[in-house]
């Protein structure tokens, strides 16, 4: 059985009655009805209360808030906030030398220089902080004097300051984690970029300083960041080492003023506020380091903030038309 179809033809009345008819038709708007999530409401109802319930158990904790308030911004506590900051700063500083000789080290074809480097990622990375800290501050009890001939010659205990110990502990640590991240920055570099150098005449040496090693802070850069983010934090260990650090600070004001938990909860303060600062500073950077190899650069917090409020005042308040 065929199918009938309309032979009058397009020149007709009824052709063109149809078309006049079809074209003055307007098509109707298309009403757009949201999903309702009820789950979304659920659970948010549920995180608020949870966090209405926390912040009411602490207001009614026997907590002097006052004295939260009061030693915030005391002397001892913002010197202790800047030798926290500054054994930081120095730590990174060495951490991240050591951690590009030892990844060159690594990465080498001498088998005693790549070894050595192995050996040394392998102790630090496999031991912790604590213990590294430790080690260092009792060094005395195994080498009474430091014995440099014809260079240097003095007591452990004179040599192996707390700021000595502090400094020591943390770099040598951080370098081995910094050695694992620009070995990684360093093979993301296509070889034939080595291989062009060489071809050009360029020895090893200045292969990996002149081309190798600009490329690969694209990688090697971001990571850093979050790792001196970690630092700030780490930095508390020092406190094994009697290093009069952020931490330190607050617990003696704390022991003396019997407010031990108020002090901690100003030492978090100080904590929360050096780790956002230098976020938001590792956030530009790691976008900054991201315009070689993404398109568009994504959106920064403030202006997707602009474009949900420009997107929130132009939304129409009927339906969304065809």
């Amino acid at each position: 059985m065929t199918d009938k179809f309309d032979k009058t033809p397009p020149g007709s009345p009824a052709g063109q009655v149809s078309v006049s008819k079809a074209a003055t038709t307007a098509p109707e708007n298309i009403k757009a009805i949201p999903v309702r999530h009820v789950g979304r409401w659920i659970s948010g109802v549920v995180v608020i209360g949870l966090l209405v319930a926390l912040v009411y158990a602490f207001s009614q904790g026997n907590i002097q808030w006052h004295a939260v308030g009061d030693k915030l911004f005391d002397g001892t506590v913002v010197a202790g906030a800047g030798r926290t900051l500054l054994i930081s700063v120095l730590a990174m500083i060495l951490g991240v030398i050591l951690g590009v000789v030892l990844a060159v080290m690594r990465l080498s074809k001498n088998p005693v220089t790549s070894w050595v480097a192995w050996l040394y990622i392998w102790f630090f990375r496999g031991t912790p902080v604590y213990v590294q800290l430790l080690l260092w501050f009792n060094l005395a009890l195994i080498f009474p004097v430091l014995n440099i001939p014809f260079i240097y010659k003095d007591e452990m205990t004179d040599v192996m300051t707390p700021f000595m110990c502090a400094l020591l502990g943390l770099a040598l640590n951080e370098a081995a984690y910094m050695a694992e991240i620009c070995r990684a920055g360093i093979q993301s570099v296509d070889e034939g970029q080595t291989e062009a150098s060489h071809a050009l005449g360029m020895t090893q040496a200045k292969t990996m300083r002149r081309v190798v090693l600009p490329q690969a802070l694209r990688v090697i850069i971001p990571p850093t960041g979050n790792e001196f983010i970690n630092m700030l934090k780490t930095s508390s260990l020092v406190y094994a080492v009697t290093y009069n650090e952020l931490l330190r600070s607050t617990s003696q004001i704390g022991s003396t003023s019997y407010a031990v938990m108020e002090m901690l909860f100003v030492a978090s303060i100080w904590y929360i506020v050096m780790t956002s600062v230098f976020s938001v500073g590792q956030y530009y950077l790691e976008r900054r380091y991201a315009r070689g190899s993404l398109r568009s650069l994504p959106l920064t917090p403030w202006q997707r903030v602009k474009v949900n409020l420009a997107a929130f005042s132009n939304r129409p308040s009927g339906g969304v038309s065809a």
